[in-house]
Parts: structure tokens; sequence; C-alpha cells
């Protein structure tokens, strides 16, 4: 059982594990960078994020509803995105003589990104729970 200090925890603590994910997933880019004819792969979770946010937050639909005029109309069929991050194989990349597409310097810059934005989540996880534990830590002094 989790105690979450904040709605901003909980979502910062969702990314972090989407982090984890990508992490483990260039690393295994990186593995198979010998491998004959391996595609390299990566993880797209920015709209999840965004939806995860909306849910957490209790953020409305800012988006604009299809008005219906007249009760014959076919309703408009909703598109749900997915649920779950998106996961791709990434493009762009010359393909060696055995049909391997790793490029160890794209691989390893997207490693330092991710390894970056991964601890800066840990730090706000931190701070976050740093504030609490101050205010706390004052009440308690309080009586």
């Amino acid at each position: 059982m989790s105690i979450s200090v904040s709605r901003t925890s909980v979502l910062a603590k969702e990314a972090l594990n989407y982090r984890a994910v990508r992490e483990k997933m260039i690393a295994s880019n990186i593995a198979n960078a010998d491998t004959p004819f391996y595609k390299p792969r990566d993880i797209e979770f920015s709209e999840y994020m965004k939806q995860k946010k909306a849910e957490i937050m209790g953020d409305k639909n800012d988006k604009l509803e299809l008005a219906t005029t007249n009760g014959a109309h076919i309703p408009l069929q909703k598109i749900s995105s997915s649920s779950m991050p998106t996961t791709y194989f990434r493009n762009g990349h010359m393909a060696r003589n055995d049909g391997n597409s790793v490029d160890l310097d794209v691989e390893t810059t997207e490693l330092s990104k991710n390894s970056i934005m991964f601890n800066a989540l840990i730090q706000a996880i931190k701070k976050d729970g740093k504030i609490f534990k101050s205010v706390i830590e004052a009440s308690a002094k309080v009586r």
C-alpha cells in the first residue's frame, strides 16, 4: 500500500515508471547493436501522460464537442486513444550491411536524456515529500 502525498506525486511516480521502461528499451537496443536485422525500438508516452494528468488532476475536457442538430444524424464515433504508451520502431537511420539500424550515438544520447528526466522526476518527488514533512514537523511543534 502506497501513501500518496499529493496528486502531482502520483503523476510523477507514473512518469517515473515509464522512464524506467524506456531506459530498459534503450538498453535493449544497445545490447542488440550487433544483431542482424534488428530495428531499434522506442516508447512514446506523452499522450498517455496527458490523459493520466487529466484523470488525476480532474481536468475538464477542453475539446470542442460536435453538435447534433437532428436526431437522425449519425453520432460521432469516439476514437479512444490508447490507454497504454505506444511502442514503435525508430526510423530514419541507415541500416548497415547486416540490416541492423541501431545507431549507438543516437541510443546513448536518448539514454542520457531519459536519465536526466528520470533524475529530475526523483528530485521533484523528494521535494514534494519534504514540503509535507516540514508541514507535519511544524504542526507538531505548535502543540
